[in-house]
């Protein structure tokens, strides 16, 4: 295949960022399962892009213009999969490299989706209930063609929720005139939402993250854990950690950071962030500076918020001995470079946070079979996944000499690289 002299969509990744690190892995890892050439060079690429410029009507009546995307990366192994955000640093790239991430993460627990992934560029902080529904709606209409439940299914990533799927899911049903329960999943249970899901990434992530401790020899109960993050995943994980025994020490958000040597009340916590919307003010903990929280000494970090978290700034900085990645893309390659070194144990995006789609795939299910399971059977199936893809992880990574990172990767590309050269290209 012949390489051409600019990326199809127009555009060079630019270093540093998001799709330049999917890139760069993706080459790293083709080369080293000696992938076929023709599938690596599709890979690089999306298979779709939309970009998409449309107005949102305001309260006010005032009409603001918005860009939106929506990915599909690779649908060699089914439908597509992946969340939509709503957040101000939405641009093109990085829903492409999140969309080519989602297909390793689908491929790594073996689940039957390809990647894709979509977002608005907006700050839905500074946006009504209606507002947000507006946009919803307007958005989901722009994409209406792509979605659908055989051929791509949305999720709640950044700044969305239940509530908003819930919208999608009726405005889809709404245009193609009957009820389509399994067009997106995250939904509420009232319309065919499943039991379990929302705490599924933070349940997926304590799971690995309890198995790499006990291959290390780490006991959970009175080891001290940070996380970078306190939202949905990162609360979550918190609480599981907490409930496992792990002293929580220190936590933080958008606005602040906490820390207590003695471990933070986490149940508490998470009542105080219902309440005020931040983990800042919290009386029983000393506030931190939110970088700081890489630098406090305990056994295992969670960087849980937005992508980049852990970079070569702060990770040297890091006394954990073991990184469980709640985020996405959570660790540059620099950072990751001197973990590797400090000789760090790290389970990596794709199989750590892989919890929720897990789950979503098991939404799904239920939608397309119109039987739901009780929240015990949905947490024994993610348990179940959970840990054979940790096992077939670290097996590989211990076969190969490798770390799971690279594991992952390289038995994610190649379940992508086998379904491609199977299907063949068409005519």
């Amino acid at each position: 295949m012949t390489q051409e002299p600019s990326e199809p969509w127009g555009m060079r990744a630019q270093p540093g960022s998001p799709l330049a690190t999917a890139l760069s892995v993706l080459e790293r890892v083709g080369e080293r399962i000696r992938a076929d050439r023709q599938w690596l060079e599709i890979m690089k690429r999306p298979k779709e892009s939309r970009i998409l410029c449309f107005p949102l009507r305001r309260d006010d009546g005032s009409l603001q213009m918005l860009h939106g995307y929506r990915v599909h990366h690779n649908l060699a192994r089914g439908p597509a999969k992946g969340g939509i955000r709503y957040h101000p640093a939405v641009d093109l790239q990085e829903i492409i490299a999140l969309a080519m991430w989602m297909t390793w993460k689908c491929a790594v627990v073996n689940i039957p989706f390809g990647g894709a992934k979509g977002g608005v560029c907006c700050e839905p902080k500074n946006m009504s209930v209606n507002e947000l529904e507006r946009l919803t709606r307007r958005f989901a209409m722009e994409i209406i063609t792509m979605i659908g439940p055989e051929k791509d299914i949305p999720a709640p990533d950044v700044n969305t929720d239940e509530r908003i799927m819930g919208w999608l899911m009726d405005t889809y049903s709404m245009t193609v005139g009957y009820s389509a329960p399994a067009v997106a999943t995250g939904k509420p249970l009232s319309v065919g939402g499943s039991a379990g899901r929302g705490q599924a990434t933070a349940r997926g992530c304590s799971i690995v993250a309890r198995e790499a401790a006990w291959r290390m020899g780490m006991p959970l109960d009175g080891a001290k854990a940070a996380v970078q993050g306190f939202g949905k995943v990162g609360g979550g994980v918190a609480q599981f950690l907490d409930q496992a025994g792990v002293s929580v020490v220190a936590v933080s958000d958008v606005n602040g950071a906490l820390y207590r040597a003695a471990g933070l009340p986490v149940e508490e916590l998470l009542a105080y962030k219902q309440e005020n919307g931040t983990v800042v003010g919290f009386p029983e903990a000393e506030a931190i500076e939110r970088e700081a929280l890489f630098g406090v000494q305990c056994d295992i970090l969670v960087p849980a918020a937005l992508e980049g978290g852990i970079h070569a700034g702060n990770a040297g900085d890091i006394s954990a001995r073991l990184v469980v990645e709640g985020a996405n893309l959570a660790t540059t390659p620099e950072g990751d470079a001197i973990l590797r070194e400090k000789g760090v144990t790290v389970v990596p995006d794709i199989l750590a946070n892989a919890g929720g789609v897990t789950v979503s795939y098991l939404e799904w299910v239920q939608g397309r079979q119109e039987y739901f399971w009780s929240e015990s059977h949905v947490v024994r199936e993610l348990e179940e996944v959970m840990l054979r893809a940790f096992e077939e992880v670290h097996y590989l990574a211990g076969t190969e000499k490798v770390d799971m990172r690279t594991a992952a990767h390289m038995l994610a590309v190649g379940r992508v690289a086998e379904a491609m050269r199977t299907r063949g290209v068409f005519p």
